[in-house]
C-alpha cells in the first residue's frame, strides 16, 4: 500500500483556516472602528441639533469664521466622547454585529 500525499492539499488546509481567522480578526477590528465612528457621526449631528435649539443672542456675533470653528470643536467633542466606551452606542452594535462574523466563521464562508 503506497499511500501518496500531495504537500499542496495540507498546506492549502492550514492556509485557509488561518486566513479564515485572519479574515475574521480583521473584520472584527474593522467592525469596531466603523461602529465607533458610527457614533461619532451620532453624537455630532445631535451637538448639531442641541446648538440650534439655543437661540443667538449674547455678547459675541455669530459670524462664519465662529461658526466654522464651533462645527470644528463639536466634531472634535464628539470624536472624544466616542472614544473608549463612549455612551455606549457603538459598543452595542458592535456586539450585534458581530455575533454575524462568529456565525460566519462557524459555516466557514
Amino acid at each position: 500500500m503506497d499511500y501518496k500525499i500531495d504537500p499542496r492539499i495540507i498546506i492549502g488546509s492550514a492556509t485557509n483556516k488561518n486566513s479564515i481567522q485572519n479574515r475574521n480578526e480583521r473584520d472584527l477590528k474593522s467592525l469596531r472602528e466603523s461602529s465607533r465612528e458610527f457614533e461619532t457621526i451620532y453624537l455630532n449631528e445631535m451637538f448639531k441639533a442641541m446648538r440650534k435649539a439655543v437661540p443667538d443672542g449674547g455678547l459675541i456675533e455669530k459670524d462664519s469664521a465662529s461658526e466654522m470653528y464651533q462645527e470644528m470643536l463639536d466634531g472634535e467633542t464628539a470624536k472624544a466622547a466616542a472614544s473608549g466606551k463612549g455612551l455606549g452606542l457603538g459598543q452595542a452594535m458592535f456586539e450585534q454585529m458581530s455575533d454575524l462574523i462568529a456565525k460566519r466563521k462557524k459555516s466557514g464562508t
